[in-house]
């Protein structure tokens, strides 16, 4: 049966289909918290100085991108009685949980240097906590189906979940837990958001842990033992990672989640001083977003069963270049609604709204991609690398959180703190603010472009690599990747995408 789900079964039941994406929600509070609000709250209501916030995330982010590809291959070489991804998934719960609460409660009399090693410490922990959750987590998609457009739909439907579940928390901190606690520039509602997103992460991770439990009988086994030194360990990594289709998604996502980083980090001090909104304000414009995922929840599958995964990530990307700066533009036109107007308001929902639907379906397609890469890979290397992809995956997706931020923070120091200054020197900086947005998120956005044109993957071909595998599975039988003729030259033509 694992040989199965490995060659394209595609029967996934839909207790397993909720319970893998209900993990997402986990990934979602965090990747909510550490977006919007985490260097606002570092800088603006802490006061910790701006750049000295977006370096303690950026070396989390570092420290974090050696354990990434450390926990995927230890997610693919584990051997348990539950597997190798489940053992994982229970153990990181509770620190995750621990970690992210201690994220938004620093002890009270920190000063900068205090509160900068705070920052540091308690982010590394945060980001190795929930890559011990989220690689195997996410990697699961690659065993328990190996149809094209069934992935799709599986991490569409992770996606949804995430955003679901980062919105609901977003909202309530918006709605009530910032204005009960003083606004957006007070402490107390930013405490009280880390306390409830660490219960809801927690619930979210052994929901779907138990939730998928049933499946393990039917996962791959990792490969035989073998004596394997940290520097076969290291090339085994770089070999699966050098596929030539992963590659350009690699440098494409890197660059795309940098533009929405970008994007995530600034929106608070744009909502707050570019477009003059008030926190309930912000928080009600974060309510048709369940509308985005769940509509992105049907587009992503559709667009790449139509155009398929490569052609509708590119389209996906060419749309953000016109959606992320295209308020800004109209407002320096003169052609956007007047702050404080209701128009104001309702163009900014729309706008945002259509946004987001574009970022799901370009998250939920790079990870179908990546997906796509296992079977390619296993035909080169004899092995079976779906946390070793995953981990890469989920670098990309922290990269969000790492260059973006930093990105936003050295802008932000470039330009000063937009709150401050006589009125004429507040709007010269709120201009400024807008523009450096406007102008970075394009350029980003075109690199990723580029990067996604250089992908190899179709349908076609990666039909034709599950035939391959198909073909070579009575030799293979015992374990993933055992009897697998290493170093196969996998073709690449030219029509591949």
């Amino acid at each position: 049966m694992s040989e199965q789900r490995g060659a394209g079964g595609g029967g996934v039941s839909l207790l397993t289909r909720v319970a893998y994406g209900f993990g997402a929600i986990s990934f979602g509070v965090k990747d909510n918290g550490f977006k919007y609000l985490l260097l606002f709250y570092y800088d603006q209501v802490l006061h910790l100085p701006v750049l000295m916030a977006g370096l303690a995330i950026l070396i989390a982010f570092l420290v974090d991108s050696i354990w990434d590809p450390t926990v995927g291959f230890l997610s693919d070489h584990l051997r348990t009685r539950w597997g190798r991804r489940h053992p994982l998934m229970y153990a990181a719960a509770p620190p995750v949980a621990a970690s992210y609460f201690l994220l938004w409660n620093p002890p009270a009399g920190l000063h900068d240097w205090g509160l900068f090693a705070w920052l540091v410490a308690i982010s590394i922990g945060v980001r190795a906590m929930i890559t011990l959750y989220e690689t195997p987590s996410t990697a699961l998609v690659a065993e328990l189906t190996g149809d094209y457009d069934e992935r799709t739909r599986l991490l569409s439907l992770r996606y949804f979940f995430g955003w679901w579940g980062g919105l609901t928390v977003a909202v309530l901190a918006y709605q009530v837990l910032l204005p009960a606690g003083g606004g957006q520039l007070a402490a107390p509602g930013y405490r009280s958001y880390g306390m409830i997103g660490s219960g809801i992460m927690l619930a979210a991770m052994w929901a779907s842990a138990l939730g998928t439990h049933h499946e393990i009988p039917r996962l791959r086994q990792p490969p035989p033992r073998a004596r394997r030194s940290l520097r076969d360990a290291i090339a085994e990594v770089r070999e699966s990672l050098a596929s030539p289709s992963f590659l350009p998604l690699l440098g494409g996502g890197i660059f795309y989640s940098m533009a929405a980083g970008l994007s995530a980090a600034l929106s608070i001090y744009l909502a707050t001083y570019f477009w003059s909104l008030t926190s309930g304000q912000i928080g009600l414009l974060n309510l048709p977003y369940y509308g985005s995922a769940a509509a992105a929840l049907v587009i992503a599958p559709a667009l790449a069963r139509r155009l398929g995964k490569k052609q509708a990530a590119i389209g996906v990307s060419i749309a953000m270049i016109g959606m992320a700066p295209l308020a800004i533009g109209l407002r320096f036109a003169g052609w956007f609604p007047a702050n404080g107007t209701p128009a104001l308001f309702w163009t900014l929902l729309c706008v945002y709204a259509l946004e987001v639907v574009l970022l799901i379906c370009s998250a939920s397609l790079l990870s179908a991609m990546i997906a796509d890469v296992v079977e390619e890979s296993e035909l080169v290397t004899g092995r079976r690398s779906e946390g070793v992809f995953f981990a890469a995956r989920a670098f990309i997706d922290k990269s969000v959180s790492g260059l973006g931020i930093m990105l936003s923070a050295f802008l932000i120091y470039a330009i000063g703190r937009p709150g401050e200054g006589d009125p004429a020197e507040r709007a010269a900086m709120i201009e400024k603010l807008g523009a450096g947005y406007a102008c970075g998120a394009v350029v980003l956005y075109s690199i990723a472009i580029v990067c996604y044109s250089r992908y190899r993957l179709s349908r076609a071909k990666h039909a034709e690599n599950l035939r391959r595998l198909g073909a070579r599975a009575p030799a293979a039988r015992g374990g993933a990747g055992s009897g697998a003729e290493p170093h196969e030259v996998v073709e690449t033509g030219r029509a591949h995408g």
